[in-house]
């Protein structure tokens, strides 16, 4: 090996099928089961060039503080492994500060405030429970209210001489209606010297909720950036640095990497550059091109689905009726077990509709997701009948047998 190493060249073909992955066509837009967004070719880049060099990992995280508190307005801020580790960090750092010998402790929390709020209605499972990255900390999460009812009095009861920080999560996953808006919410807390993190993975406004009081927050690198894996944290300097410090502690098996880092920052440059509005006038037009396309399908209504947390894009929702023949789990189903395989977003499967989220598709591919769109209801209306729980079951079956089985022995 040369003193100076060189960047291999690019390999022809698909990089999923010379790794033996069946290509698919991602349309969930950011769930990470798809490996979140497609990366912007300048993240790509700068992932690429970073890897090629030695680099003080404190000081590049300082560098993505001073980048970060400029593009969000906090005081300070640190690229994570992803949101979920930036939970935990965050967390960990409301427990422990910055003192070494207690993060170097964790997860026994003896002695400390342990207690974490939540409202009932906040404990999603985005792949997994949210209460978990409370529960690795040490910590232990005290619900507040029900999934449908919280009051403010609630909310002040829960908070006691324990409580540590307060959780608060901003996702369509969340109950819709009920819970405490953020304003009373982080008002709340802070009457009682409560630190409050907000959880905003997949959310654009890098802005509003520190203006509006939050303490820390943590959005995704990969869903709406655009960038590699990676989550952004930031806050009130004193809690982002006891919170990056948990490296030296639990969130070192969470360490992220260079290529991650400069490709967060790559990212936001590039996010906070963009005219939002332009962004989601072209991914309409789009959704409307496509909404075309599927114009005269028999039982098959498509309307444009603002998204639900107000972020500013539109998905594509289907709606399966009985005049089609068949359920929209059919038609997924069929999509799934398409060539090539076509993934939607399917979190109101039981309601006989699916979404299709365009953000991750690629340049040529609107044509083939029409034609994909068309045969899968053809082979759904001409297949047979499944239930949204065996089509769950089937898929969990597949997950148990890993990784002798997958996907691909459905088809």
């Amino acid at each position: 090996m040369t003193a100076m190493a060189r960047a291999p060249e690019q390999q022809g073909g698909d990089i999923r099928e010379r790794l033996g992955v069946e290509p698919v066509i991602n349309l969930t837009g950011t769930l990470t089961t798809l490996g979140g967004i497609n990366a912007r070719p300048e993240a790509i880049v700068a992932a690429a060039e970073i890897l090629g060099f030695g680099v003080d990992m404190v000081e590049l995280q300082a560098a993505a503080s001073r980048a970060i508190a400029a593009a969000t307005g906090a005081e300070a801020g640190f690229v994570s492994a992803c949101s979920a580790a930036g939970i935990c960090m965050a967390i960990a750092g409301a427990m422990t500060g910055d003192q070494p010998a207690v993060i170097g402790r964790l997860p026994d929390t003896q002695g400390l405030k342990n207690e974490v709020v939540i409202q009932t209605g906040h404990l999603v499972d985005y792949g997994h429970p949210v209460e978990q990255d409370i529960r690795l900390t040490g910590a232990r999460a005290v619900t507040v209210g029900a999934v449908n009812q919280v009051s403010a009095g609630q909310l002040a009861a829960a908070i006691g001489p324990d409580t540590a920080a307060a959780l608060y999560v901003v996702s369509h996953h969340c109950a819709p209606d009920g819970q405490l808006p953020f304003a009373d919410f982080v008002r709340i807390c802070h009457a009682r010297d409560v630190p409050v993190i907000v959880d905003l993975a997949a959310e654009y406004d890098i802005h509003g909720y520190l203006a509006a009081g939050a303490d820390i927050t943590i959005h995704s690198a990969h869903k709406f950036l655009g960038g590699a894996t990676a989550g952004i944290v930031a806050g009130r300097k004193a809690l982002v640095r006891a919170a990056f410090l948990q490296s030296q502690g639990i969130a070192r098996p969470m360490k992220v990497g260079k290529e991650g880092i400069a490709a967060a920052l790559a990212a936001l440059s590039l996010y906070m550059a963009e005219d939002r509005k332009t962004v989601q006038a072209g991914l309409r037009a789009t959704l409307l091109r496509l909404r075309d396309q599927l114009a005269g399908m028999r039982g098959i209504v498509a309307e444009i689905d603002p998204d639900p947390t107000g972020n500013p894009f539109d998905r594509l929702r289907l709606s399966v009726g009985p005049e089609a023949g068949f359920q929209a789990v059919d038609m997924v189903r069929a999509l799934e077990n398409g060539t090539p395989p076509v993934r939607v977003r399917t979190h109101q499967i039981e309601h006989g509709s699916f979404v299709i989220d365009i953000r991750s598709m690629r340049d040529g591919e609107l044509p083939i997701v029409g034609d994909c769109l068309r045969a899968a209801a053809a082979r759904a209306a001409n297949g047979p009948r499944t239930t949204v729980q065996e089509w769950k079951a089937e898929r969990g079956s597949a997950l148990a047998r890993w990784p002798d089985s997958g996907m691909e022995e459905q088809r």
